[in-house]
């Protein structure tokens, strides 16, 4: 997995006026442009997760073809390089996590969530994003965790914000676990060699800890909301008003295949092997996400509360009426 997976460190004062930033895998590019076949090139900034996988299913259906949509996929290490690389133009549209667009409008970046990408399935103990610890650790629920060393993907993101959630609920004082900042691949190793005494992974890291004998602790998105809406595709608001049919079009493909990754697991846990290198047992064991078409504006709510309590987002609120809606 990519680090920094949910991750947006982005220096917002140059946000406006960045062009070419992303780190990709991929050529650059402006605005859309007519492939020779007729069909509109649309480029999306994704990071390569589990996620995504809906995006990658529906260009192989062809359900972005249909629509006039020529689908590149260009792959970042994160929000750092989607956020400023769909406001810029380099890309019409990419997937971030929820906290990370809030904190992005907050500063007054132009950009708009279009269509949902992706919502924590809702099962303690098998949800998308878990505490996990050592076999033997003393650590045996997220009340445990406080004055432990807790590895975070992204510091003040979507994942210390939940953690401190399940340590609330559990009855611990969510201000004194000590959270760490590492890469999601690098967390397994880490926590069996005993770095940090629990670490907040997603999938594979999650399923790649499970082998190596690790124990969940904790369910972060699921306790925080079971049906927490975590991330989304968004555009440039100037997009959104110069090239509102192209959104349109997009938006109706990405539903489709949110639908059909839904309906067809098995080839959403399959595809997941053109773009990722996981595979053979981790492949099989690893949790699916939830794919709904809505977005959850009450768990969205509930996210940004707790996120304005841990000082997210500085003095400015997020409007997520404007933002998601």
């Amino acid at each position: 997995m990519q680090r920094r997976a949910f991750g947006l460190a982005v220096t917002l004062a140059t946000v406006v006026a960045a062009a070419g930033c992303g780190s990709s895998s991929s050529g650059g590019g402006g605005s859309d442009s007519s492939s020779s076949g007729g069909a509109t090139q649309v480029k999306v900034g994704v990071i390569p997760i589990v996620d995504v996988a809906p995006l990658y299913l529906g260009q192989k259906k062809g359900f972005f073809t249909k629509r006039g949509i020529d689908l590149k996929m260009v792959t970042a290490q994160g929000g750092a390089a989607i956020v400023p690389g769909v406001v810029s133009g380099q890309f019409q549209f990419g997937f971030s996590n929820v906290t990370s667009l809030m904190l992005a409008q907050t500063k007054g970046v132009p950009i708009k969530s279009v269509v949902n990408g992706v919502a924590s399935n809702g099962k303690i103990g098998a949800d998308v994003t878990g505490v996990a610890v050592k076999k033997n650790s003393s650590i045996k629920s997220a009340k445990d965790l406080v004055g432990k060393k807790v590895a975070v993907n992204t510091l003040q993101n979507i994942g210390d914000t939940t953690v401190r959630e399940s340590v609330r609920k559990a009855g611990g004082d969510p201000s004194k676990v000590k959270f760490v900042e590492m890469p999601f691949d690098q967390m397994p190793a880490a926590l069996d060699g005993g770095q940090v005494d629990a670490a907040w992974m997603a999938e594979p890291a999650l399923t790649i800890a499970r082998s190596q004998g690790a124990r969940v602790v904790a369910s972060p998105f699921a306790e925080t909301d079971p049906k927490l809406t975590v991330a989304t595709y968004f555009t440039s608001t100037k997009l959104l008003k110069q090239k509102p049919d192209l959104v349109k079009k997009f938006t109706a493909a990405m539903t489709e295949s949110l639908e059909y990754a839904s309906q067809h697991p098995d080839e959403a846990r399959q595809i997941l092997t053109s773009y990722t290198k996981i595979s053979g047992t981790v492949l099989q064991k690893l949790s699916l996400p939830s794919w709904p078409t809505d977005i959850d504006m009450a768990s969205l709510q509930k996210l940004a509360s707790l996120g304005e309590e841990d000082g997210i987002f500085g003095d400015k609120k997020p409007d997520l009426n404007a933002l998601f809606s």
